[in-house]
């Protein structure tokens, strides 16, 4: 039977990318499937007491560039480290991902496809018409998908994917949990697959 991990995403977060891309393989090897459940960070971020990284001291502005750096090259990852559209609402790629979901879709790829307009192609998630092209490039209706948008019902679980992140502890991204057991940051997979292949 195939074991699940809920798998909370910001789909404009760097580290959410570079998990993003091991995901597949685990997947595969390990007979799991992720729940991928799209959050609204900025809300995350202000009920965990983070800061969005606009507000965050030089210092820290600063190491971060450093560690994206040597993360990136680590996984040898197609990763500009200054995307030309960052910070970017991802509201509209989190409703679609949700309803790709509903619709029994693979939200892997959708959401890795997301990842990859930031962080890769320097392509503005917030603009309609790259979603859809994002979301036809794995497979999808992206047309259909991006109809959801604003539907109250897909705005209700986006909020409650958010709450209940709230609930759990949920204060970074990436974030999974398995069998009770959180891991955060794309650092931790690592432990998660050690979990699932126990």
């Amino acid at each position: 039977m195939t074991r699940t991990v809920d798998y909370y995403v910001s789909l404009a977060s760097p580290y959410t990318y570079m998990g993003g891309k091991r995901l597949p393989a685990l997947a595969a090897s390990a007979d799991v499937r992720f729940d991928v459940k799209p959050v609204k960070g900025a809300d995350l971020l202000a009920a965990t007491g983070g800061l969005p990284v606009a507000k965050r001291h030089p210092a820290r502005l600063a190491y971060r560039l450093v560690e994206l750096a040597r993360w990136r090259d680590h996984w040898d990852l197609p990763m500009n480290i200054q995307p030309k559209f960052f910070p970017v609402d991802d509201s509209q790629a989190g409703q679609m991902v949700i309803a790709a979901a509903n619709a029994g879709q693979d939200t892997l790829a959708l959401s890795n496809a997301f990842l990859a307009c930031v962080w890769e192609k320097e392509q503005d998630l917030a603009d309609r018409d790259t979603l859809i092209a994002a979301a036809n490039g794995v497979g999808l209706d992206g047309a259909a998908l991006a109809d959801s948008i604003g539907d109250e019902t897909i705005m209700a679980a986006y909020d409650r994917n958010t709450t209940e992140a709230i609930d759990r502890q949920v204060f970074g991204m990436p974030w999974f949990i398995y069998d009770g057991m959180p891991y955060w940051g794309q650092d931790r997979i690592d432990f998660l697959e050690r979990a699932l292949k126990a």
